[in-house]
C-alpha cells in the first residue's frame, strides 16, 4: 500500500492511509489475529457474520422496494 506525501503534509497522508487500511479490512484482521481462534469458533463466527449479511441485504432489497421504512433521516434545526 502506497500514500504520496504533498507539501510535507504528514498528518493528510497519514489519515489517507489509515482510511485505505480501513476500507481493505488490515485492523479487523489484525484484530482477529490477536490471539488463537479455534477452528470450531471460527466456523460459529463466520456463519454468524454470512447470516448478518444475509439479512442486511434482503432488508435493503425490502427498503428498495418500498415494503418496509428506510433508516430514519436526522430533522434539520434552524
Amino acid at each position: 500500500m502506497q500514500v504520496l506525501v504533498r507539501d510535507n503534509n504528514v498528518d493528510q497522508a497519514l489519515r489517507v492511509l489509515k482510511k485505505k487500511m480501513q476500507r481493505e479490512g488490515l485492523f479487523r484482521e489484525m484484530k482477529e489475529r490477536r490471539a488463537y481462534e479455534k477452528p470450531s469458533e471460527r466456523r460459529v463466527r463466520e456463519k454468524a457474520q454470512a447470516i448478518s449479511r444475509q439479512r442486511k441485504a434482503a432488508r435493503k432489497k425490502m427498503q428498495r422496494e418500498g415494503l418496509i421504512a428506510g433508516p430514519k433521516r436526522a430533522a434539520l434545526t434552524r
